[in-house]
């Protein structure tokens, strides 16, 4: 079909023809129709309503509540409704975008003072309605978003009042603000920034560096802004709760990401329990002036791992993706925040320049009236004759014109017509009274005033500085940061979910699942865990777990999978099918493609495993192998030792235990770990234990080590070195934890102020147990504790009624010998002590201390102790024996001469039979 509709194809008749001619010329194409309509509604919804101006930093419909409110401005309250109905001059979309708008508005706190109920963000309640709630302008508005002087003007819709183009904001207001809106084809999202930090990037950008914003939310919470990408498109800010361990079964979140409500959170936590996610007890919202929502754990719940589960499973923490569009020119522009900000900068810079100028020209205007009405009176140009006898203002002009020519030098600007009008609507009363010394007092003044307008105009950047520096001293109080920035360690689900299902196998058949219930148990598990398989063939893969599912037919093995486990190493024997020899190996499964087979052997045709042990730290256990009768063996039985083996990666062939048939394997000692212990750092900025070498090293763990936490208020409790755990921001030392290792304190006491001190080895306990180590009295503090050697300490003294000073180096060794942990100590000295302060340096302890190290001796062993000892398996190491005792069918005869036992293999293994 044509896109031209033809409306007479068949008319014959010439004049209807002419007449078809003239009407096709004129047609539009309905595609063309839709085109234009589209830009045109897109270019409104873009401009008119969507998207924020660069300048101001306001829609539309902002931009005229705030024009509403300052025409209506008396100094007092008005009602939400009178200020809707007045925009309605200006706004031609109705009351309800108005009223949301201006609540929207009032809620950030900044342009409108509020008086009653206007609703909260944080817990998501509505604000009352428009007839309840009253506003004005704030302090701020008045100071910095009006000034008619250098506002741009326009007709409004109708055409009957005039409304600003943009209002002169003096201020990055839309970066303070934030901005979001949904336009066609486009879309805006600018995050809010805190105020002050916004006046020191705008005094960096005047003294010509490159401020750099990160956002600051309202809600307060963490923020992780590594990815803000300074809020542009493809940026990404991850933001989270603040959430307290308040103790073992209890957790507050006391601030709430930006993007969600109290009760949004709430229902989040809810949900997630009811799927089984986490697992609490109950959930309280006691939030009224500040956010306090308690959450109660159920017995025998970690609140780490249950703080992380919050974290990956509910709306404790959320993704904002910034988008930052702003209108420029009637264009709309993607930029960055800091873009922005220099350009609201350099826009503030250029108003401050046009009002000092508006002030420079009123200045002058005062002056030159007043020296103008000066002459005039003292020059008696008021009773000149030619003056009196004028018949018309012409003439007036004409002579006022020839009796001040003698004084146009001294004027800035010629005489007009008008300025001789204001000169003789002076009434005669005001003349006579004339006092010529007070006017020149106040020119005296004016021209000072000139002087200083002058002044600032040539030193424009300093003036505007001092603005900034005006709006922080007089608006800050009360705005400073709420969101603490932080870098967030990404939380695996898979890691922190809790066990919400029950895994089922059954080996024969090949099938794994959670409803398989009919069938052999396995393990609790996450219905989002991944499912490691290991079958009789050498075959293994990972697979989700899921209701049903087959893997394969004859399993020996099946567990939750942890990736990028390093810990957890197989034990395997298998046999080659191509040519019977049997080969040992070691190997630890830390990443593989899910659903793809993977195989321990060589991969021939008929491998099958003889052995198989799963060991959760490294264990290796001593085997007995049967070999079958052959007429060249005189030795058909000896031990493996897994110990011996190296631990290669998972696709190594392994080495060759014998190329004789064997008859059977058989579990007989329980080994130790050869795994080294586990290395941990602490990283400060995260607060999380890691393996990846980031922050400091607190040394090697393993088995029952413990980590040692020191607390500013004088207590201490231990950890485990689980790299789930979280660490409060007011521990004063992390550290191993030596139980025969000396500390030195010097603590003050809460009822008499004596300083004491006292050496003493920490009192084991269970993890998570907290206890104080000094005095507990009402005002009692920690001064300092150290695990130096020979601790020495300078002390500030107050001596005698005099109260003379005097310092002086005390050797703490000298003061006390080592006791218990409870006791109080010995007084550090029977004077006044005003300070003090350690001099020696602390022990590293997570190294081996040396021969020549200065810990004590004991100290000394008990460190070499720690970091040499490996951890004792389970007795039943997680082991699964493949057929124990499970022979090789149909073997091969294999004639060996007796040399051929030990010798390399083609690939330079060693038979080790």
């Amino acid at each position: 079909m044509s896109e031209e509709t033809n409306f007479s194809a068949e008319n014959t008749d010439p004049n209807a023809q002419g007449q078809d001619h003239e009407l096709n010329s004129t047609t539009i194409p309905l595609s063309g129709l839709y085109e234009n309509w589209f830009l045109d509604y897109a270019s409104y919804v873009i401009l008119d309503r969507a998207v924020p101006h660069i300048n101001d930093g306001f829609k539309p419909v902002q931009r005229r509540i705030l024009h509403s409110l300052k025409e209506m401005d008396d100094g007092r309250y008005n009602k939400a409704a009178n200020v809707i109905g007045n925009t309605m001059k200006y706004h031609p979309h109705g009351d309800a975008s108005i009223g949301d708008a201006m609540v929207q508005i009032g809620q950030k706190d900044l342009l409108i003072d509020c008086q009653g109920n206007w609703g909260d963000p944080i817990t998501g309640d509505a604000a009352a309605a428009p007839r309840y709630i009253e506003g004005r302008l704030s302090k701020f508005a008045n100071e910095v978003v009006f000034n008619p002087d250098t506002t741009e003007w326009q007709l409004s819709y109708d055409g009957r009042n005039k409304e600003p183009v943009t209002l002169p904001v003096k201020f990055p207001l839309l970066l303070a603000q934030g901005a979001e809106g949904i336009a066609v084809g486009l879309a805006t999202k600018i995050m809010p920034h805190n105020f002050i930090e916004l006046i020191d990037g705008s005094i960096q950008v005047l003294k010509g560096e490159r401020p750099n914003l990160v956002p600051d939310f309202p809600t307060g919470g963490l923020a992780d802004v590594s990815n803000y990408n300074e809020g542009r498109r493809g940026g990404k800010i991850r933001v989270r709760a603040r959430i307290e361990e308040r103790d073992k079964k209890t957790l507050a979140i006391t601030q709430i990401p930006f993007g969600t409500t109290t009760g949004g959170l709430i229902e989040s936590v809810v949900t997630a329990n009811e799927k089984g996610k986490i697992k609490i007890k109950k959930i309280e919202d006691n939030t009224a002036e500040h956010v306090e929502i308690i959450v109660h754990l159920a017995p025998g719940i970690s609140p780490d791992v249950t703080i992380d589960a919050l974290y990956a499973f509910t709306a404790c923490e959320n993704s904002i993706s910034p988008n930052t569009c702003v209108i420029i020119d009637n264009k709309p522009h993607f930029m960055s925040v800091n873009d922005i900000l220099i350009a609201n900068t350099k826009f503030t810079k250029e108003l401050l320049k046009r009002e000092l100028e508006i002030k420079l020209h009123e200045l002058q205007e005062k002056i030159f009236f007043s020296s103008l009405l000066k002459i005039f009176i003292q020059e008696g140009m008021y009773k000149h004759t030619d003056y009196e006898n004028a018949g018309d203002f012409q003439t007036v002009v004409t002579v006022l014109n020839r009796l001040f020519e003698p004084f146009f030098p001294q004027f800035y600007r010629e005489i007009l017509p008008e300025d001789y009008k204001r000169l003789i609507d002076k009434p005669m009363s005001s003349i006579t009274r004339f006092d010529v010394s007070k006017a020149d007092e106040q020119m005296k003044a004016l021209e000072d005033d000139i002087k200083v307008v002058r002044k600032n105009l040539r030193n424009l950047t300093e003036y505007s500085i001092d603005w900034f520096e005006h709006l922080r001293s007089k608006y800050s109080k009360g705005r400073e940061r709420k969101t603490e920035i932080r870098i967030f360690d990404k939380v695996e689900a898979s890691q922190v979910a809790l066990a919400n299902a029950k895994l089922y196998v059954n080996r024969e058949e090949g099938f794994i699942g959670t409803g398989m219930r009919k069938d052999e148990f396995v393990s609790e598990c996450s219905d989002i865990d991944d499912i490691i398989v290991f079958r009789s063939d050498g075959k293994y893969s990972v697979t989700k777990v899921q209701d049903k599912v087959f893997v394969g037919k004859g399993i020996i093995h099946i567990a939750v999978f942890k990736k990028g486990d390093e810990r957890t190493i197989y034990n395997a024997v298998y046999s080659d099918g191509a040519t019977g020899t049997s080969y040992v190996k070691r190997f630890a499964v830390t990443g593989v493609t899910r659903d793809k087979e993977y195989d321990i052997s060589k991969g021939a045709k008929g491998s099958k495993l003889l052995y198989f042990t799963a060991n959760p730290n490294g264990e290796a256990e001593v085997v007995n192998i049967q070999l079958k009768p052959h007429s060249k063996l005189r030795k058909l039985t000896f031990d493996l030792d897994f110990a011996e083996i190296a631990i290669k990666g998972r696709a190594s062939q392994g080495n060759i235990v014998s190329k004789f048939p064997t008859k059977k394997i058989t579990f007989k000692n329980a080994g130790v770990s050869t795994l080294a212990g586990r290395k941990i750092w602490f990283d400060d900025v995260l607060r999380r234990l890691n393996a990846d070498e980031r922050g400091r090293y607190l040394g090697e763990f393993d088995g029952d080590d413990k980590i040692l936490l020191v607390y500013a208020d004088g207590s201490y409790e231990f950890s485990s070195f689980d790299l789930n755990n979280h660490f409060d921001a007011n521990i004063l030392r992390m550290e191993k934890y030596l139980p025969e290792h000396v500390y030195t304190v010097i603590h003050q006491d809460g009822k008499t102020s004596t300083y004491f001190v006292k050496r003493f080895k920490f009192d084991d306990q269970p993890i998570g147990k907290r206890l104080s180590f000094i005095n507990e009295a009402p005002g009692s503090q920690l001064i300092i504790v150290t695990n130096g050697a020979d601790p020495m300490v300078k002390v500030d003294l107050l001596k005698g009624k005099s109260q003379t000073p005097e310092t002086l180096e005390q050797p703490l060794n000298e003061i006390i010998d080592v006791k218990g942990m409870k006791a109080q100590g010995n007084r550090l000295s029977f004077h006044t002590v005003k300070r003090v302060a350690l001099l020696t340096e602390e022990i590293d302890l997570s190294v081996k201390p040396s021969s020549d190290s200065p810990v004590a001796p004991e100290v000394a062993a008990e460190a070499a102790t720690v970091s040499e000892t490996l951890s004792q398996p389970d007795n039943d190491q997680n082991a699964v024996v493949a057929d124990v005792g499970f022979e090789i069918t149909n073997p091969e005869d294999i004639n060996l001469d007796e040399g051929d036992s030990a010798k390399p293999d083609d690939d330079g293994q060693t038979s080790l039979f």
